[in-house]
């Protein structure tokens, strides 16, 4: 059974109470800390990392900017903003339970595609990447990806017409990847050497890749050494998933 680590952020401090005796009474939960204002929460979910975060008060959009890296799993206590999981008051337990099960349904199964995805006795690349969103998870096959764009705490998966968001950072999915195929070309972004139609000199002995479907991305000069004895050494495309 997965446990659950929750953090609660309410300005009133009755219903603070309430969502803390609600939490009392569900297995696998752990209430990890309270408090009563944004800045606060935004502080305490940096440091203690919870799995899930019940968010009162204001927009989470303005709240979750302030906070780095990966984001727990968000239930607001408001009617405002358009978000998966939301609670409006007044609620009673059995709404609190029914949200509350939704969040650990979704972490579950994140959790659980992790697990997939790490099954291996070794690291490897993967043959498939989880993207998630509107309370599903599509898995992109690595083969199909095109290139790959840093975008802040996300990259973008560009597969043909398509483009997928990922809330990862870029250094940590190149980490994930096999280098000789995905190599990095420049600080914001990676190739898949499958795609490549053309190199090209560029200005000020920068170089240029030219994709298959017409993409041009600048080689930077600090990449351009390793690239080229990639490209140039014929290495092996990787083989489908």
């Amino acid at each position: 059974m997965f446990r659950f680590r929750v953090f609660v952020s309410e300005c009133d401090s009755v219903w603070r109470r309430r969502i803390r005796r609600f939490l009392s009474l569900e297995p696998g939960c752990e209430l990890i800390g309270e408090c009563a204002t944004a800045a606060d929460a935004a502080v305490a979910i940096a440091r203690l990392r919870p799995d899930i975060a019940l968010l009162g008060g204001q927009t989470p959009e303005n709240l979750l900017r302030r906070i780095p890296g990966p984001l727990p799993v968000i239930i607001t206590i408001s009617e405002h903003g358009d978000v998966e999981f939301k609670l409006t008051k007044p609620f009673n337990i059995l709404r609190f339970r029914e949200m509350l099960d939704r969040a650990k349904a979704r972490l579950a199964r994140d959790r659980l595609t992790e697990l997939y995805q790490s099954s291996s006795s070794g690291p490897r690349s993967p043959d498939r990447i989880a993207v998630r969103g509107n309370g599903r998870v599509v898995f992109v096959r690595v083969t199909d990806i095109d290139w790959i764009e840093a975008a802040d705490n996300y990259v973008c998966l560009h597969c043909g017409r398509v483009t997928h968001m990922v809330r990862e950072t870029m250094k940590d999915l190149e980490a994930r990847l096999d280098r000789a195929q995905f190599p990095r070309v420049h600080r914001s972004a990676i190739v898949n050497l499958d795609r490549v139609r053309e190199l090209q000199p560029w200005f000020r002995g920068d170089s240029r890749l030219v994709l298959q479907d017409g993409t041009a991305l600048t080689i930077a000069k600090s990449h351009r050494a390793k690239l080229e004895s990639l490209l140039l050494s014929g290495t092996p495309a990787t083989k489908s998933a």
